[in-house]
Order: structure tokens, then sequence, then C-alpha cells
């Protein structure tokens, strides 16, 4: 199909021939008393055929649905819709530098006008030009090390990130950034929450749930909130960078190892779970919320360990679930199973069988809770300790996710399963909060 006419077919596509249309034209489409105009852009190749797309000067996309007494207009000429990014402005030698480190993610994206679907587009160097704020709180070393969605980032990536990192802290840089999609975000933060040992300086992962081309993106208002942390907080951790409410007023930074996206859409999807977030930025003023953190140090050397074993698994327990799924993992050399159970720690007794199969094959087992709050208790119940008696090892409040990769990541660094277990105890990168919230936080 044409270019100018990219996505459409059927009756939309003889409406707007028929108006001597072509992409990027300003139309009017009026059917009945109701008028709408704005810039015809491309569709879905795999829409339908009688819906025409417009771009209105409000910045949203709207469908109008072709009828026999629909009337479309030509007023206009317009430019094909197009990203031009404005120059860089000029940096600040005074200011702390910081390395913008791109994967991807609707925070580096744009829609795509071919199939109205969002795509990784923009460049690192991109996402420092459209947000010129930057410039007054640090000299921006912006480099793209991928172009993914997060959903595509495996652990080879999160090696690949944590030795790109650690070769910008050798740089010298007072803080990194680093732009991913929301998706699977809390997975990357707690992988390199143990990649990334004895930190000198903050690294500071930031997504947005809005692309860039959207009048509520919050893609801005996140990089600008994590370049700040990156340049003035006062810690050295992994941590996430993103909305604290709906409103753009607070970005919130979350522990890398204690956050979790909790809405599909809304701009504060992070939250932090059995603990508070680190800090709140707001104007670009830092506000510490907890004491309890690694203290930023210039002179500390970091501990690069980015070695990660992907033969663990999660497995989610759900009535009826068929234990043979276990045996499967067994069968196919898995060293590890991250169990996410029932409330306190809990899987039927028809699991017994397999999970004490698994135990008895050298393969780690260790409990988690589907519940987001709240940490699990395995001698409460019989269930509980009998599962401890199988070998489970219990693994308090931290996160499925959370656990899953870091079991990943002891396997990156031994086969021991005397030293695995140790260190699936250890309180490692704040994995495990020290006391229970009572409520949700």
């Amino acid at each position: 199909m044409s270019e100018e006419f990219s996505g459409y077919k059927g009756e939309a596509l003889k409406a707007i021939k028929k108006a001597e249309a072509e992409i990027g034209d300003i139309i009017r489409i009026t059917n009945n008393s109701e008028a709408y105009e704005g810039i015809l852009i491309p569709r879905s190749e795999y829409g339908d055929e009688r819906h025409i797309i417009l771009k209105l000067k409000s910045g949203y996309n709207i469908g109008v649905r072709i009828t026999s007494s629909t009337k479309i207009e030509k007023i206009g000429k317009g430019a094909k819709p197009t990203f031009k990014p404005p120059p860089l402005v000029k940096q600040i030698a005074e200011l702390p530098k910081v390395a913008i480190i791109s994967t991807g993610g609707t925070i580096a994206s744009r829609v795509d006008y071919r199939t109205g679907a969002v795509r990784p587009a923009l460049t690192a160097s991109d996402l420092y030009s459209v947000v010129p704020e930057l410039a007054t709180i640090a000299q921006i070393d912006a480099q793209i090390l991928f172009s993914l969605f997060s959903e595509n980032i495996t652990p080879k990536h999160w090696t690949q990130i944590a030795e790109f990192v650690a070769k910008q802290i050798t740089d010298d840089v007072e803080g990194v950034v680093i732009a991913h999609g929301t998706d699977t975000l809390g997975y990357t933060a707690a992988a390199l929450s143990f990649a990334l040992q004895n930190l000198p300086v903050p690294v500071i992962l930031v997504g947005s749930q809005r692309s860039a081309d959207r009048p509520s993106s919050d893609a801005a208002t996140n990089l600008i909130g994590a370049v700040t942390a990156a340049a003035k907080a006062p810690f050295a951790e992994v941590a996430l960078a993103m909305h604290e409410t709906p409103s753009d007023t607070a970005i919130a930074i979350h522990r890398g190892t204690k956050v979790r996206k909790c809405h599909t859409s809304r701009r504060d999807t992070f939250k932090s779970i059995n603990t508070t977030p680190i800090a709140r930025i707001q104007d670009q003023k830092i506000t510490m919320l907890t004491e309890d953190y690694k203290k930023r140090d210039s002179k500390r050397k970091l501990a690069l360990k980015p070695a990660f074993d992907e033969k663990v698994a999660l497995i989610k327990f759900y009535p009826g679930m068929n234990p043979t799924i276990i045996n499967w993992h067994i069968e196919n050399g898995y060293k590890g199973i991250i169990l996410e159970g029932t409330g306190l720690g809990h899987v039927s007794k028809y699991c017994f069988d397999a999970i004490k199969n698994a135990v008895n094959s050298n393969i780690i087992v260790a409990m988690t809770s589907q519940c987001i709050w709240g940490r699990i208790n395995m001698n409460v119940y019989d269930s509980g300790r009998d599962l401890l008696a199988l070998g489970v090892i219990p693994l308090e409040d931290i996160l499925p996710e959370t656990a899953t990769v870091k079991l990943m990541w002891i396997f990156g660094q031994t086969n021991d399963i005397a030293e695995v277990k140790k260190l699936l105890k250890t309180n490692i990168a704040s994995e495990f909060s020290q006391r229970t919230f009572s409520e949700e936080t």
C-alpha cells in the first residue's frame, strides 16, 4: 500500500481518495451535525475498513466511523507527522556529571504511525534534548545501550546493563540514570541491586507510563526526578524514580529490591512494598524518608558481580495446579524454584511429593507469598510446617520477583548448595524488611 494512504483500506480509503486528501493533510469530517477537524494520520494496518484517524489540536487521536452520510473536506495541506528534537542546550561545567543510559521502553518511545502503536524510537540524546531542564541539574552524557521493550529484556541484558553502568562509574560520574520500560522495570532494578554492590554513587532506573508525544506524558517529570536523584541524592543504592501520585507534584524514589508495578496505566503505578520509599523529590528538592540507606561516597570501590543463571523458575500456586509443572523443571535441569504460595506461605498437599522430589534432587525450593503486603510465617499452620520439614526455605517478606532474580544471581556466583542457601537467607540489598508494616505504605 502506498505511503500516502498507510493503513487505510475499504470504505475509509475510498472516502479519503474522494476528498483528494493524503496523510498529514488537515481535514474536516462531518457526520450529521457533528464535525471534527484534525490531521489525517496513518492507522493500524490491522484495523477495520470504516474508521479514519485524526490527530486533534489537543494532541489526542480519535477514530471517526465512516457512514453513507459522512462528508470529508480537505481544508489544509499539512506535513506528515514527524518528530524533530530541538538542539542540545549548552551544558554547565560546574554541575555534576550524570550518565543517562537508554534501554528503550515507553520513556524512549513515540507513536508508530504505521500501526498506531508505540515503538522505541528516541535515542538517549533525544531524552536530554526534549527536557532542557536537565541542563540546570547536571552535565548529561547520554548513550543508548538497547532499544527494547522491557518484556524483551532477559537476564543476559541485566549483565550487559550492569557492566555498562560499572564503566560509567569508573569514568567518574556523580550518578547513573537508566531509562527502561516499566513492565519489567522492577526485575531489572532488583537485578542491578545484586549485581552492583558497594556502589559509590546512585543508580536510578526510570520509566514512563505514557509516551513523550502524549499531553499527559510522565516521561519528562520522571526523568527530571531521576537525574536530580542521580546528581544530588545522599544515598548510593540502586533505586527507581516514578510518580508518587497521579499528579505531577512529586517523584518517589523506591529501593530497587522492594518495588512493584501495581497498575497497568496509572502514572503512580510503582509502590514500595513492606517499606517506605527512600526519598521524595519535589521541585527538584530531595527529602529523605528514611535514615536507613547507604551513603554516597565517591571513594568507595564498586564490586561488580553481573552473572545470572536463568535456570531458576517462579511458579505461582493456584487451586488445581498440576504438580507435574514442578517435575518438568526438575527434568529440565533447573537449579532453583521460587514458589509463590498463598497467604503465610502455603501450597496444596497434592504438590508435596513433587516438592520433595525437587529437594531430593538438590534443587533449591523457596517460598514467597502471593499477598502484596506482609510476610510469610510457615510455622502457623500444619501445611506450612510440613513444607519446612520437606526442606522448603521461607523467604520472609521478599517479593516473588525479587526472590527469583536473587536466586538467579546467586547461582551466577556459586553452585555450592550450602552457600546458595546461606546467600538466599542473607539480606544483601535490603530485600528483606526488618519489620512488618501493619498496612499498605
